[in-house]
């Protein structure tokens, strides 16, 4: 019989579970996004550095035969005054609200993850995998280094590893079709802001990472469990990170 202690634990990698699946859809989410401010940043930065090169330009270079600063400093009558001169700027930006800021990067964010009118599967795929899967590669590679060392701390046979990864075939299955009708539903959706939608997703996902653990409890025993558990991982992340989210069918264009 499991004593009080397992059986806390198992409780507690219950309700683990529906968190990370919420951390872990949001972290992808999270990972996308950034890439996409990085990229915004970058281009602003371009943007100013070449205005202010044009500003050096028009400013700073002398006519020939001309002194710039004594030319600055004349006036009229051909005296020379030695007061300050006018600093070169920059142009004016138009400040951007938090808000404004957010509803652009939601646009552009449906731009490039969205899918565009008379785009085929094959295109999209072509366009959008890549981001993805440089999205999850860290992930991936860390959840997989996690689990092969917890599986040699909890003594895990080459041949219950491999049943492991058997099993999870039907989780990934049940993963992606639970995920293909939230998009189709516009649960998911890359065009909008839905973060209750997104929260109603992640405790859905929770579930099915849930029923994955019972899974495991059908392939090691009670104590290999616990070890891995004690070990620092968890199955609700390594599953979120390795579901093969490559073979999700691409979004409906926008309305």
């Amino acid at each position: 019989m499991l004593g009080s202690g397992t059986n806390a634990s198992f409780a507690a990698m219950s309700r683990a579970t529906h968190v990370l699946a919420g951390t872990t859809l949001l972290g992808l989410v999270a990972s996308l996004w950034l890439f996409i401010n990085n990229r915004t940043l970058h281009d602003e930065v371009a943007a100013k550095t070449a205005a202010l090169d044009k500003i050096k330009a028009d400013t700073i270079e002398p006519t020939p035969g001309s002194d710039a600063y004594l030319d600055a400093k004349k006036p009229r009558d051909g005296k020379v005054s030695f007061g300050p001169t006018a600093q070169p700027a920059l142009p004016e930006v138009p400040k951007e609200s938090r808000l404004d800021r957010r509803a652009r990067r939601t646009e552009e964010f449906g731009a490039m993850f969205g899918r565009a009118e008379g785009e085929t599967d094959e295109e999209y795929r072509a366009r959008v995998l890549p981001l993805i899967q440089l999205g999850l590669a860290r992930p991936r590679e860390r959840t997989a280094e996690n689990r092969k060392i917890a599986e040699a701390k909890a003594k895990v046979t080459p041949e219950q590893s491999a049943k492991l990864d058997q099993a999870f075939e039907k989780v990934y299955s049940d993963v992606l079709d639970y995920t293909n009708k939230a998009v189709i539903d516009g649960q998911l959706s890359p065009y909008e802001r839905n973060v209750a939608g997104w929260l109603d997703y992640a405790g859905g996902l929770g579930g099915i990472l849930n029923d994955a653990e019972g899974q495991v409890g059908k392939i090691l025993d009670a104590a290999q469990i616990k070890a891995m558990y004690d070990a620092g991982f968890e199955w609700g992340e390594y599953l979120g990170a390795n579901a093969p989210w490559e073979k999700l069918t691409p979004p409906p264009p926008k309305k």
